[in-house]
């Protein structure tokens, strides 16, 4: 079987991949950055004290989550044209990435700010604290080392979910294995080469996550 394995044909590709390693790199970043800050405001509505805001929260974050990330690219590709409104396909792939991830990052962030014990809260509403002074001083904190850990986890599987977007012809590294494929009918060359740049992006990434269980978590000394 290695007899037949064509090297050469992956390094005449291997600029293209390398761009697609780029393109890839560049839709993760950016659509993990706004996921967070969906997710923060999604989070907030969701424990907010006014029900209109906390039932659009809820309504977002369990529609999304309760629908598959390939059907939810195909509506923003193909459903809103028909709606008259147009988006290249760069911007609906981060835009399909940010709003699926977004909805469970509401939900780790949510799970981190409840995990904070209630007898914490209700000293630092004894001290004469405010709500934004305890979720200030007192909340966010101890919930950050809860949630980098899963936010990290969440971030492997959005890199992994990037792949879709080859679906709506975005180039990235899935579709620049299936243009080699295409070309040159090496399907195992070519995705080889696919699987092996995604497991270094999954190894740097699994690598941070263990450093900050290691590092950011707030642990209490014994």
């Amino acid at each position: 079987m290695i007899e037949g394995f064509n090297f050469r044909v992956i390094l005449e590709y291997m600029p293209l991949f390398l761009e697609g390693l780029r393109n890839t790199f560049l839709i993760s970043f950016a659509s993990i950055f706004l996921a967070i800050i969906t997710g923060i405001i999604a989070c907030a509505g969701r424990l907010s004290q006014w029900k209109v805001i906390r039932a659009i929260a809820i309504v977002y974050i369990e529609s999304i989550r309760s629908t598959p990330l390939l059907v939810q690219i195909y509506f923003f590709y193909f459903g809103l044209p028909t709606l008259g409104i147009r988006i290249p396909e760069l911007q609906t792939g981060i835009l399909a990435l940010m709003l699926n991830s977004g909805a469970y990052i509401a939900e780790i962030v949510r799970a981190g700010i409840t995990s904070v014990p209630n007898g914490q809260i209700e000293a630092g509403v004894s001290s004469g604290l405010s709500y934004y002074q305890r979720m200030r001083f007192l909340i966010l904190p101890q919930a950050l080392g809860v949630t980098i850990p899963p936010l990290l986890g969440q971030a492997i599987v959005l890199v992994k979910d990037s792949s879709l977007l080859s679906l709506i012809s975005v180039a990235e590294l899935t579709r620049c294995g299936q243009m080699l494929t295409s070309e040159r009918f090496m399907p195992t060359e070519g995705f080889f080469t696919v699987a092996f740049f995604y497991l270094c992006i999954y190894f740097c990434l699994h690598s941070l996550a263990t450093w900050s269980q290691k590092k950011l978590i707030f642990r209490e000394e014994y």
